[in-house]
């Protein structure tokens, strides 16, 4: 009897690179799988995120995909071949964290979306901070039409879309157009595919520009905030405010405004 073939781990399921300086670029590098969101692949993107996360030369984050689609959610094969509540309790707790990571992350992160971005990849751009989408890009949450609803992407959708929007996504698991998804406030821009990658390199390059301080104290409070009620929220964002401006950062970026220069950014 011939020994059963061994299965191969993805090598290497994200590739990392810095196509500009304070950008760095993170790759989903399954192209045979859509970039299915195996364990080995978000294992590794979470362990780029968090070396990211005390890199202060990083200024923006863009992950990218190799291949014919952006995503195509979770590894079914993979799921299938570990069954049972504690394999499928590990996993999800996974993807939650690493979903988290992208939001806690001091850095802007840009999703650069081509072909499918579907269920737990839909989720992905979701919880990226901004998404930019070739036209031919297509979006959906497609779980309610194998008999597994699309829960966990539901978290990061109802926070990008509206309520109505978000559950016609989810009802249906209709595929959603990059035209449509820019309607519906799930992208940010929606560009021609031969020009995806300088258009999200120019977004990127216009963010990495700013005070890398005042990008991490305002992208911490924009998402603290909404989930405070109002007077909460403002008491919260005077404080915040009262303490940036009081950073070095601010005062050289009102004095540069006032001179008419370009400001000197320390970070600080």
């Amino acid at each position: 009897m011939s020994a059963a073939p061994q299965i191969q781990p993805d090598t290497p399921p994200v590739l990392r690179d810095q196509p500009e300086a304070g950008l760095v670029r993170l790759t989903l590098n399954r192209p045979k799988a859509y970039n299915s969101l195996s364990v080995g692949l978000m294992t590794a993107l979470q362990n780029e995120l968090d070396a990211i996360r005390a890199d202060r030369s990083v200024k923006v984050v863009i992950i990218a995909a190799n291949g014919p689609g952006f995503c195509a959610g979770h590894d079914l094969k993979e799921v299938r071949a570990n069954p049972g509540r504690q394999a499928a309790e590990a996993l999800f707790r996974q993807c939650s964290m690493l979903m988290q990571s992208i939001i806690a992350l001091p850095q802007p992160v840009i999703a650069q979306v081509h072909g499918i971005a579907t269920a737990a990849g839909c989720q992905l751009v979701a919880s990226c901070d901004l998404a930019v989408a070739a036209e031919t890009a297509r979006f959906a949450t497609p779980g309610v039409n194998i008999g597994l609803f699309c829960s966990t992407p539901m978290v990061a959708l109802s926070r990008s879309v509206s309520r109505k929007h978000a559950m016609e996504m989810l009802l249906t698991g209709e595929m959603v157009a990059a035209s449509r998804a820019r309607e519906l406030g799930l992208v940010n821009r929606v560009v021609p595919e031969d020009e995806l990658d300088s258009a999200v390199l120019s977004l990127a390059g216009m963010i990495a520009s700013k005070s890398p301080l005042t990008v991490k104290i305002g992208k911490e409070a924009f998402y603290r905030q909404l989930e405070m009620p109002l007077a909460q929220a403002y008491d919260y964002a005077s404080r915040v405010m009262t303490e940036n401006l009081l950073a070095r950062d601010a005062a050289e970026g009102i004095d540069a405004f006032i001179e008419k220069r370009e400001p000197k950014w320390q970070g600080c």
